[in-house]
């Protein structure tokens, strides 16, 4: 056990937080005390008449807009609703559907060994003079591949940079800054655009907001491509540049020869033919969703009778709701053409396993959605989300604090955060519901609300020793350096996470400065129907 008098990586900022953030219970408590003090708000904001004008309804009566009331969580109404609801307010959870519906399919590509295989491929075929932009990369497309990201890339970078003379504590820094610094950066979206944009989508339906606006999985497809075009010359250049030289020139011993593990095993032929069935059914699975959105019918595009002069977005809404099937599909199909041909699919039974595992795997995460649905359901009941959000809305108006850099005051908001939550959706459930809506009453779309979260979401992560891979990275680190401990590994990933933070929040101003759509169909700025926006 560590002294706290004595231990050095106690002390300072870092042992602040570490120490800070040890103290804090599960988040499904911090959930369940929120809850409690939600309760304990409403009352005393109900008593004291605290309200706001709504900014897109009109009262009854039509004379002058609805006045929103704060509503206390002890009536009789609220604590029927709380009750006689459970069920459906666990259940209506968005994020909850379109999660476990991806995960069933990226589960049977994990288990079947399609993310590691893919992974080891691609490094070990890596050039030379290419090593670190390869291995970022590699890491931040591996997001797809939930633990995989973790458990192969990390390890295998360190041992191809030893492979070739290069320190592999470089090479485990650059595969961590892009596994978990670069968590949103992708060249598609998948399960944390589900997971994130289910949050999104039941911040947007509480607030009551009368808009246009509908869930699209795709809603930040271009802004995560462009977080990953940033992301990757800034771990090349702090790899390359700032870590490697700082570690010294790597000399080998006698010691690091048993560190040369199964994950530096080259393919064998049956994952090679499995690779390139996977290849052929993803190709599959995209040519189906083209013939549905553009062949007989159109099943999946709104263009009949009444939708013409319709914006294009809107009119493929079916296509951008459909993603979230798309690709629990396009998981699953890869995966299974994968498994059958190296063997780790041997029937249908072993499919089903996987899946029933993948399921295993999201016990916490209902646990977890259930007080946090009940969260987002009780501040919705009580009015104050909103009543925030409009408040807060006028309070930037009238700060004359420029839009962008609003957001951009939000990334570092979420940043800090970070440091002591690390679930990403658990602290989107603590924010959207107030972030959301106050941005949508200043013209940013959801989708824009979400984007700026997700920068300051993931460009702290590694620098938190709360973040739940910490320790693994950290035994990763000591198989080459015995007496490496979380400062070393704190001080080595702290120069990612600031040029991270700081290209990230310049994405974000730069973004909404220029009004550029985040993904297709998603404009930056938003209008609310009626009202302001």
């Amino acid at each position: 056990m560590k002294d706290p008098e004595t231990d050095s990586t106690s002390k300072g900022i870092l042992g602040f937080i570490e120490r800070t953030g040890n103290r804090l219970p599960d988040p499904v408590f911090i959930f369940l005390y929120l809850i409690a003090i939600l309760i304990v708000i409403s009352v005393i904001c109900a008593w004291a008449g605290v309200s706001a004008a709504h900014p897109t309804k009109l009262a009854e009566n039509g004379a002058g807009p609805l006045i929103l009331s704060a509503q206390s969580l002890l009536s009789a109404e609220n604590i029927q609703k709380f009750w006689t609801d459970m069920p459906a307010t666990f259940t209506h959870f968005h994020p909850l559907g379109y999660v476990l519906v991806v995960m069933l399919g990226a589960g049977v590509a994990e288990r079947a060994g399609l993310f590691a295989s893919g992974i080891k491929y691609t490094m070990r075929h890596a050039p030379k003079g290419l090593l670190t932009p390869t291995v970022a990369l590699v890491a931040m497309l591996s997001n797809h591949a939930a633990d995989a990201g973790y458990v192969v890339v990390i390890p295998l970078a360190a041992i191809i940079f030893a492979a070739a003379g290069r320190h592999p504590l470089g090479g485990i820094a650059a595969a961590f800054a892009g596994v978990s610094g670069g968590f949103s950066a992708n060249f598609t979206p998948g399960t944390l655009d589900a997971l994130l944009f289910g949050v999104t989508e039941s911040a947007v339906e509480a607030a009551q907001l009368e808009s246009s606006w509908t869930m699209n999985i795709a809603g930040n497809w271009f802004f995560i491509v462009a977080l990953l075009v940033i992301y990757l010359p800034v771990i090349w250049y702090v790899t390359d540049r700032v870590i490697e030289p700082r570690l010294g020139k790597w000399i080998p011993g006698e010691k690091h020869k048993d560190s040369f593990g199964k994950e530096n095993q080259p393919l064998d032929e049956a994952e090679k033919i499995g690779l390139r069935r996977a290849s052929l059914a993803i190709l599959g699975v995209c040519l189906l969703w083209l013939l549905m959105t553009f062949g007989p019918g159109t099943p999946l595009l709104n263009d009949g009778p009444g939708t013409e002069g319709q914006p294009w977005y809107v009119t493929a809404t079916p296509f951008f709701k459909s993603l979230v099937g798309g690709f629990m599909v396009l998981f699953l199909a890869a995966g299974w053409a994968y498994g059958a041909a190296a063997g780790t699919i041997q029937s249908g039974d072993d499919l089903v396993s996987m899946m029933t595992e993948s399921m295993k795997d999201m016990g916490y995460y209902l646990v977890l959605a259930f007080a946090a649905a009940h969260f987002v359901a009780m501040f919705n009941w009580s009015n104050l989300g909103l009543i925030t959000a409009v408040h807060g809305s006028s309070a930037i108006e009238s700060s004359g604090l420029p839009l962008p850099l609003a957001l951009g005051l939000i990334v570092l908001f979420a940043a800090v955060l970070n440091l002591f939550v690390g679930s990403a959706s658990a602290k989107w459930a603590l924010l959207a519901p107030v972030i959301v809506p106050m941005l949508m009453l200043l013209g940013i779309s959801p989708e824009g609300a979400t984007a700026a979260y997700r920068v300051g979401d993931s460009a702290t992560n590694i620098v938190t020793p709360l973040m739940v891979y910490f320790p693994l990275i950290l035994i990763f680190a000591q198989r080459w350096q015995k007496d490496f401990g979380i400062g070393s590994l704190t001080a080595m990933m702290i120069p990612y996470s600031v040029w991270m933070l700081i290209t990230g929040v310049a994405l974000v101003i730069l973004w909404i400065a220029l009004g550029i759509p985040l993904g297709p169909g998603a404009p930056m700025g938003i209008e609310l129907l009626g009202g302001k926006g």
